[in-house]
């Protein structure tokens, strides 16, 4: 090394020789004819950057049209699932279905669900 130089002015271009024997590679291909090897392989980069992108794009809209956020009908706690699946309450433990975007309670058939009403007791005694 020669030290009379400083450290600042000193760079590195270990990179320039690779890249300029692929370009003169592929002009080196061009001109013989096979032009479409070197169009396939740009090709076949650009859909590598790119496929990552639309994956994860395409993944959240099936996601968005997937997930369901809804309470449970049982205790009310709020919370999400996947719509067309069975779950259970992460708080109750209740066996729910979620259907339409809606949660429900996954009873045996012939089940009838009704819902208690509570009345006070000054209305029993009239």
């Amino acid at each position: 090394m020669n030290e009379k130089f400083p450290r600042l002015i000193r760079s590195s271009n270990s990179g320039l020789g690779c890249f300029l024997t692929l370009l003169l590679f592929g002009l080196l291909l061009g001109s013989v004819g096979l032009g479409w090897i070197v169009n396939g392989i740009l090709i076949f980069f650009a859909l590598l950057l790119l496929l990552p992108a639309i994956a994860f794009w395409g993944f959240r809209w099936w996601l968005g049209r997937k997930l369901v956020e809804g309470m449970c009908p049982v205790c009310q706690y709020q919370f999400t699932g996947f719509n067309g699946s069975e779950c259970n309450c992460p708080n109750c433990g209740e066996a729910l279905k979620i259907e339409g975007g809606r949660f429900s309670r996954l009873t045996p058939a012939g089940t009838i669900d009704v819902e208690a009403v509570e009345v006070p007791a000054s209305q029993l005694e009239n």
